[in-house]
């Protein structure tokens, strides 16, 4: 990222492959993962977070959007962006170091284009997600974090979106 510590909330994305990632996580990177509360269950990479980019189906973080929540595209409110970004906020601070993946990489570009852009300075998107990223024919583009074979984990864990809502719940209690 850039050397002179100034930081463009219009900025583009930097994106990486599974294995840049991981390089990541190893020097202290957090890795979000934006998929479901289901497809995280299902298989995730080990030690991911889970928060999901559909949280305003949660009613902890749907009223409750953050400074810089904006996620408008063309002048339209992102209600389900703004959630996102909000449940981000309670979890992480701005200067927090971010890995965002998912599925393909559909979904945590998105994710991570919405936390830049409210602020969040230090997000990388991991492309291919944990599955792989396909061409326009269903051709797969490039590995995944599970074909990298990268180290996996399935069903709830700490990182579990639940656990994550309650140690934050837990923690505003306290405060």
């Amino acid at each position: 990222m850039g050397g002179d510590g100034e930081r463009d909330r219009g900025r583009k994305v930097r994106r990486v492959s599974p294995s840049e990632a991981k390089s990541l996580l190893d020097l202290g990177y957090f890795y979000v993962d934006v998929r479901s509360v289901e497809e995280f269950h299902d298989q995730h990479p080990q030690g991911s977070l889970n928060v999901p980019l559909d949280a305003a189906r949660d009613p902890h973080t749907a009223s409750q959007p953050s400074p810089g929540a904006s996620s408008a595209v063309g002048g339209a409110r992102d209600p389900a962006g703004e959630a996102f970004v909000s449940a981000m906020a309670r979890l992480f601070s701005y200067d927090a170091k971010i890995v965002v993946g998912c599925a393909t990489g559909v979904r945590s570009l998105r994710a991570a284009e919405l936390l830049a852009g409210a602020g969040f300075v230090e997000v990388v998107d991991q492309r291919a997600g944990i599955d792989g990223a396909r061409g326009p024919f269903g051709n797969l583009v490039e590995p995944g974090w599970a074909a990298e074979g990268l180290p996996v984990a399935s069903g709830p864990d700490t990182g579990s979106f639940s656990e994550l809502q309650g140690k934050a719940d837990a923690a505003r209690a306290r405060s």
